[in-house]
């Protein structure tokens, strides 16, 4: 009985080591050949916070603190769906993008967090992009000031159609000149995208 005991225990050991050997060589070493480039697609758009449309110059007086140029805010959330194809996982460490309301270029967001991907998996990113009445004034005024004359219209008005537009998605939101930044086993692979929503 000890015999064949210790036949089973041994042969117990002899397969488990050779499917422990066939696991590690099923494993996938990332090289500049085989790293396939993830995809980076815009699921939608949310507007996180809404305080409406309004602006007071810093000749008001305020009730409480100093006066200023303020406005209302307006906070935006990019949602992506970023997929590895790859047999390996991979990390996102680096994501930024800039963002036009209609054809207009008024501000650039950066991602802070790192993740991992699994491979073969899709995980989500959640961007936020802050906007304020006057920076937004500045931008447009720098940037857009000559198609603003072609339009025909002021930038006050420009400003009060994406401020009250927003609940409703009343004009498309673009993410252009993204750059997403992967790692893996030593290797980096820079990912450009683009997207407007709707």
């Amino acid at each position: 009985m000890h015999k064949r005991s210790f036949v089973l225990t041994c042969l117990s050991v002899v397969v488990i080591a050779a499917m422990l050997s066939g696991c590690a060589g099923m494993m996938v070493t990332p090289t500049q050949q085989n790293f396939k480039a993830p995809t980076v697609a815009l699921s939608h758009v949310e507007l996180e916070h809404y305080f409406g449309w309004w602006f007071y110059g810093k000749k008001v007086k305020p009730t409480k603190g100093k006066a200023g140029n303020n406005g209302a805010p307006l906070d935006f959330a990019f949602i992506y769906e970023i997929t590895n194809p790859n047999d390996y996982p991979i990390l996102l460490d680096g994501f930024s993008f800039s963002i036009a309301l209609e054809e207009f270029s008024l501000n650039r967001a950066i991602s802070p967090e790192t993740m991992w991907i699994p491979p073969g998996k899709t995980n989500q990113l959640r961007v936020h992009a802050l906007f304020d009445v006057r920076p937004a004034q500045l931008s447009l005024l720098v940037t857009g000031g000559f198609k603003l004359k072609e339009k025909g219209i002021t930038f006050w008005d420009q400003l009060e159609k994406w401020w009250t537009g927003a609940p409703n998605f009343s004009y498309p939101i673009s993410a252009n000149e993204g750059s997403a930044i992967f790692k893996a086993g030593g290797i980096t692979k820079v990912v450009p995208f683009n997207a407007t929503f709707p």
